[in-house]
């Protein structure tokens, strides 16, 4: 999980609005019907695919130099930025059961202090991983 940016093509269709391109990622494209609508489409397309290449264990492609990127008259590149960790955070807050192991002791401790285990845990975790 990580940052990414890599060039889109922003191409203006005859008929109105622009369809998007990554050249570097596969299945990789969207429209929009103005500018900003293409780009907030591409950063969630962008984020959506990177996070199917991370869940997929497929190595990351490079992205290529936008400045050598060869454009036709109604295109436009543009780098785009993705954060799967805030793009999970915000579309992937599904919960999952994990089963744990801890002395007696502790157990009856923090149940007299009422705490609550998934909390601390995904406290923790979050804490650990520097989320």
């Amino acid at each position: 999980m990580a940052k990414y940016a890599y060039p889109a093509v922003f191409t203006a269709e005859e008929e109105g609005g622009y369809s998007v391109n990554f050249p570097d990622i596969e299945a990789c494209y969207t429209c929009g019907e103005t500018m900003a609508e293409a780009l907030e489409m591409a950063q969630d397309i962008l984020s959506l695919r990177m996070c199917d290449i991370e869940d997929n264990g497929e190595a990351i492609p490079e992205p290529s130099d936008i400045r050598k990127m060869q454009t036709a008259n109604n295109e436009i590149v543009s780098l785009v930025a993705c954060d799967t960790v805030e793009y999970r955070k915000l579309y992937d807050d599904r919960t999952v059961k994990k089963t744990l192991t801890i002395p007696l002791w502790l157990n009856t401790a923090a149940e007299k202090a009422e705490i609550n285990f998934s909390s601390v845990l995904r406290s923790a975790l979050i804490n650990q991983l520097g989320l």
